[in-house]
């Protein structure tokens, strides 16, 4: 399927990077290589951008952009963000620093447009959420095995959602009598409780399939162990950006920029898209920026 994606925020990850001919840089989510290229074109061919995902899809499209645009200084990986670490040390010298690290935590509109998989509750495709193969733990497995607090745990938690109970509850009574499978057998489950009629904006399921994905994925978990190695590999003066869509990951962002002492914040505030950007594209409306600096 064509890998269609809108890079969020372009202009300020440009903009806050800097990049310029022969700098070396990350770009720890490649999703539809919207950064990747435009640091690539940046660093001239010279310079070097890393890139890594771990969805399969996203490497393929990238590999054909790259090919297209006849880019020789892009370096992908297949592979978990985590790892970025243990990436560095395979494909670089000993001792390799960076200029800059961009991060963008958000799901990709391919990822939510292929009805091959179970990321959008907006076609029925099998409950597989997972970015990569080889997960610890698979999103039917979640639905239909974890015992009732622990689903009202990662629907409040990381969906957020304020009736999570009760939509945990029919779950747990619904898998009594049969197995959930589909994206449209957990849907039917969640519309029985708040029928389609009674909402506007957005739909009940969106916070749920958020909650899932991030515990199918580990996102949180991954997230706070990749920022020290990421702190790690930049030069000093070097910088790293990272756009988040769920107040967890800005949350786990903010503190830990507040923690280091070797690190300079550039963003007070968390930068959000602008009226044209969310207009042109709706899904980078709950998008937050935020940027530091590594100090000597």
């Amino acid at each position: 399927m064509a890998y269609n994606h809108i890079p969020v925020m372009l202009p300020e990850v440009l903009e806050y990077l800097k990049p310029r001919k022969g700098q070396k840089f990350i770009d720890g989510t490649l999703g539809g290589a919207g950064y990747t290229i435009a640091l690539a074109k940046a660093v001239g061919s010279n310079g070097l951008v890393l890139s890594t995902d771990l969805d399969q899809l996203a490497i393929s499209n990238a590999t054909e952009k790259i090919e297209q645009l006849k880019l020789k200084n892009i370096v992908l990986v297949k592979d978990n963000f985590k790892n970025l670490a243990a990436m560095v040390k395979e494909e670089f010298p000993v001792g390799q620093k960076f200029d800059g690290i961009v991060f963008d935590l958000g799901l990709s509109s391919a990822q939510l447009d292929d009805e091959e998989r179970g990321f959008s509750f907006k076609s029925s495709g099998p409950l597989d959420m997972a970015f990569g193969t080889g997960g610890e733990v698979s999103t039917e497995e979640i639905i239909n095995e974890y015992p009732l607090l622990e689903l009202t745990r990662i629907f409040k938690e990381y969906g957020e959602e304020r009736q999570a109970y009760r939509y945990a509850k029919a779950i747990v009574e619904a898998r009594k009598f049969i197995r959930i499978k589909t994206t449209a057998d957990l849907v039917s489950i969640i519309e029985k409780i708040f029928p389609p009629r009674f909402y506007h904006k957005i739909h009940p399921a969106t916070k749920l399939f958020q909650a899932l994905r991030m515990e199918t994925n580990g996102e949180l978990a991954s997230l706070t162990g990749v920022l020290p190695d990421a702190i790690n590999l930049l030069k000093p003066g070097g910088k790293i950006v990272l756009i988040s869509f769920h107040s967890g990951e800005d949350r786990i962002v903010k503190r830990f920029f507040k923690s280091r002492t070797d690190i300079k914040i550039l963003t007070k505030r968390p930068l959000v898209p602008g009226d044209s950007e969310t207009m042109a594209n709706p899904r980078a409306r709950s998008a937050k920026f935020r940027a530091a600096q590594k100090i000597n």
